[in-house]
Order: structure tokens, then sequence, then C-alpha cells
């Protein structure tokens, strides 16, 4: 992987296939828990005999069978429901057209090694990356008969989320959903750089029970974002070491327009083509036209054209999810707040089809399930030692 800064994840070629596994889950009391991050705390080597501990104490459960799971959480009023199984990462393509798996932002290359590095010594993934999509005919009737039986856990977890968890067993239906999936795309919407960690240890262990490497697949969620679409909010930024005089002769010189104006009405006015600019003191929107590469949006615009147009760019570019944090950073003369609108789903997967990468932090989906309700342990070996 290149060392220089931020790159593209791999591409995967199709099919896009989600395998069974078998799960370990924490128990309730500990999903949501801060405390409980400490089973996967350094040193790392030593994950494999916590594990051990907590499944003999009675703080981590085994599934018995391979499986599918239909896991549906709902946070702050809003349901999610997506299968998890064990994504096949085996396979590479270089073009976006090909690829099962289709990242929309960069990863930093340090970050993506330590985690590569991390999940070597662990050998566990402690939750899935979550991916979303848009269903072909029948899936949605397919998960809908499994929720008609019995869940095999129903709780409410440590951090309030409310959980029901089914298995899929059955091979026919198994057979169903992979035929559904082959030919799809699925959009990374959380876990870009541990994907990239899937991808760079790959095929370095030794061969399962099927014959292929534990680390030819990595844990995932596939969500359709049609069915429990995943909710999209924007991510501002503040432009340390700018003022609202820099930034308006860097707008304007690439052809964007600035308009002086209230806090209401610059609030009022944020949507697509229209950022609020704030210092903490004055106001203004800024305007942006789009339409000749709208695969980027206001986003890729304020990055790709306005930031290097600055006569000295940002000693650091902040990011907040909230629009007062960004404005409580802004300062007059010397730090900007820029509030974005919210990036549209389709926008951010026509970019993705073709290649294109949003800035970092572009985007926020929510909301994301706690971890520890679904974990692989990428050996089962460690398993049958626990059991004795």
């Amino acid at each position: 992987m290149d060392d220089t800064g931020v790159v593209r994840a791999p591409y995967l070629g199709r099919p896009l296939r989600l395998e069974p596994f078998r799960a370990l889950s924490l128990t309730p009391s500990r999903i949501g828990d801060p405390t409980s991050a400490r089973l996967y705390s350094r040193p790392y080597r030593g994950v494999a005999s916590r594990i051990s501990s907590w499944l003999a104490r009675g703080d981590l459960r085994e599934h018995r069978e391979l499986a599918l799971y239909l896991h549906e959480y709902t946070a702050a009023g809003i349901t999610v429901r997506g299968v998890v199984g064990i994504l096949d990462v085996s396979h590479r393509t270089d073009d976006p057209g090909e690829s099962a798996v289709l990242p929309h932002e960069g990863v930093r290359t340090a970050q993506a090694e330590q985690l590569a590095s991390r999940m070597r010594q662990m050998r566990v993934h402690p939750a899935p990356i979550l991916l979303t999509y848009r269903a072909p005919e029948g899936v949605s009737a397919l998960l809908d008969r499994v929720q008609s039986g019995r869940p095999e856990e129903q709780y409410d977890d440590h951090g309030g989320q409310h959980h029901r968890v089914w298995t899929i067993t059955e091979e026919s239906m198994i057979e169903q959903l992979r035929e559904a999936w082959a030919d799809q795309q699925a959009l990374i919407a959380d876990g870009h750089h541990r994907y990239a960690a899937y991808a760079q240890i790959q095929g370095l262990s030794d061969p399962g029970a099927g014959g292929a490497p534990a680390t030819d697949f990595g844990l995932a969620m596939l969500i359709d974002q049609d069915d429990t679409p995943l909710q999209l909010g924007a991510i501002h930024r503040v432009l340390a070491g700018v003022s609202l005089r820099d930034l308006r002769a860097a707008a304007e010189s690439v052809g964007a327009t600035w308009s002086p104006s209230s806090r209401d009405a610059a609030l009022g006015q944020l949507g697509p083509g229209a950022m609020a600019v704030s210092d903490g003191r004055g106001w203004a929107t800024l305007g942006v036209d789009t339409s000749a590469d709208t695969v980027t949006g206001d986003v890729g615009y304020l990055h790709d054209r306005v930031l290097p147009a600055l006569r000295r760019e940002p000693s650091r570019v902040l990011h907040a999810h909230q629009v007062d944090a960004a404005l409580k950073r802004a300062r007059p003369g010397r730090d900007v707040a820029v509030l974005l609108a919210a990036p549209a789903f389709d926008s951010i997967l026509s970019s993705a089809s073709v290649g294109r990468l949003l800035p970092e932090k572009a985007t926020s989906f929510q909301p994301k399930p706690h971890p520890g309700v679904l974990i692989r342990l990428l050996d089962a070996a460690q398993l049958e030692k626990s059991r004795h």
C-alpha cells in the first residue's frame, strides 16, 4: 500500500459474496459499555486469552452454528436491519464498474496499516463494517420471512439500543441470498479503514476448513438503503487560520457567489449549492454551481476548488457533525466555520461508481450499531481452546 498519505482502498471484484460464520456475542450489559473496549486493548496478542476468559465467565456467548445473521437495531427512534456475514475480499479488479464494494472516501495509509497489524495480532473482528445497497426484488420478502419467526436474541443494550437477531441457517435461503447479491454493488457506509485492512491482510493465514484462509473474509453488515435506510448527515468544516475576507476572495476567484447575510438567513438558505459560513460574528452564504461536476457535490467543490485558491492554506481543517459544535470553534478573523448540507445517497453512489473519491469525512451514515452484537473470531482453534 502507498505510504504517501491518503489513497483509495482496493476494489473487490464481483460477485458480492457474504458467507455464513459462527459468531460470538457480548452479553447485553456489555454492549454499548465503553469499558468493554478493554477486551481488544493492548497487548493485542493477549486478546485471544481475554476472549477465552470472558467466554468462561459468561461475558461472551458462542453461537453454535454457522449462519448468516439478520440483525435489526433501533437507535434514537430509527430502526435499521441488515444481514451480517463474512465478506469475500479475495478478488480484485481495477474497474469500479466491476467492483462488488465501492469505497467513496480515501483512507490514510498509516491508519489502515496500523489496523491491519492489530487484526493480525488479535485474530478477531470486533464489529462489522457497514455496507449499503439497493437490494434487488425479492430480498426484502426473504428477510421478512426470516423475521416472521422468533428472534434468537432480543434485548436493550447498556447504551440504550434495542437489538433483535435471527440466524439464517437454511441452505436454500442462503443460496437465494447468494444469487440475489452476486451482481450487486455495495457502498461502504462505515469502516473504510477496516475494509482497507481486510484487503491488506487477505490471504495471510492458514487455510480454514473450506480451504481458504480466514483472512480471505472480513466481517460485514449489508443494509438495503430502500428498505431500512441509514440516515445521511452533514459533516461541517472549520478552517483554522482563515478569515472571512480570505475565504470570500478565494470563493469569488473560482466563480462562487458570496452573499453577506444574517445568521437566520444563512442557515435558512443552507442546502445543495448553498453553504453557510461564519467566523462567529459575520455571516454569509457561499453559493456554488456543481452542475458541471455533480459527482463530488458541494464538499468536493469546497475542497477541490475553493480551498486551493486561498492565499494561505488552513493550518488545519477540523470536522464537526453538529452546527453548534462547528460554530463554537469559529473565531473572528482567525477561524471560519463552513456549514454544509447533507449529501444525497445517489450522489455519493454516482461518485463512487466512476471511481471518484469524496474528501475525507464527507459523509455521516447513522445510526451505527454498538459493537459487540456479532463478533468474528478468525481462528476456530481459539474457540476449541476456550472450551477446555
